[in-house]
């Protein structure tokens, strides 16, 4: 599983020999079952995820609903921004929608790292960023795009969700009730039919 890792951190970064060594003994990995909850609401976060075989939702308590805000899949690193960096109460909660594992990277760790190599600052300014961009993006699709469009644009950058989710979490990230979303497909589908025949 840490050649997993040494694959996906690529992304951001390659990582020599002393850093890898240092990863290997600092860092604890843990597996999660499907369904499994790892991090909930009311507490505050200490730790930067990093998963390395899975998928993850956050969602958020809404009235006693649980809305979909987002799904983490291998490669990406989760974390609760705010709560860790304010040391404040979370609003969010993350949950394995499949067999998962996680890289644990703790706040201390995290220090450790960042005085070991300046490598790591690249890393870190990389994740950051990445997370950014995703959540403007996310903005800008609710704000420009009807949720049949959301829908094909999720269907473009990432087919697989819909093998790996739930459709109730899917329609709920993209905004629609699961009857919604239905109806979307059997839309899509229809005017594909239409086109090749």
């Amino acid at each position: 599983m840490f050649n997993k890792f040494l694959e996906l951190i690529h992304f951001y970064a390659p990582l020599n020999p002393e850093e890898i060594d240092f990863f290997k003994k600092n860092v604890p990995i843990r597996s999660f079952k499907k369904n499994e909850l790892f991090f909930s609401e009311g507490r505050v976060s200490k730790t930067i995820y990093f998963v390395l075989k899975g998928c993850v939702r956050l969602f958020y308590n809404v009235d006693g609903n649980e809305k979909t805000a987002f799904f983490y899949t291998e490669g990406k690193f989760v974390c609760a921004g705010e709560s860790y960096t304010f040391g404040t109460p979370a609003k969010e909660n993350y949950q394995a929608i499949e067999d998962t594992v996680l890289m644990y990277l703790d706040k201390q760790f995290i220090e450790k790292m960042l005085a070991f190599s300046p490598n790591f600052e690249i890393i870190a300014r990389i994740a950051v960023e990445d997370e950014l961009i995703t959540c403007q993006q996310m903005i800008a699709s609710f704000i420009t795009l009807s949720p049949e469009e959301r829908y094909l644009e999720l269907l473009k950058n990432n087919a697989s969700l819909f093998q790996r989710a739930p459709q109730q979490y899917i329609a709920s990230f993209l905004g629609v009730s699961p009857e919604t979303l239905s109806r979307i497909k059997k839309r899509v589908l229809g005017k594909r039919n239409k086109i090749d025949s």
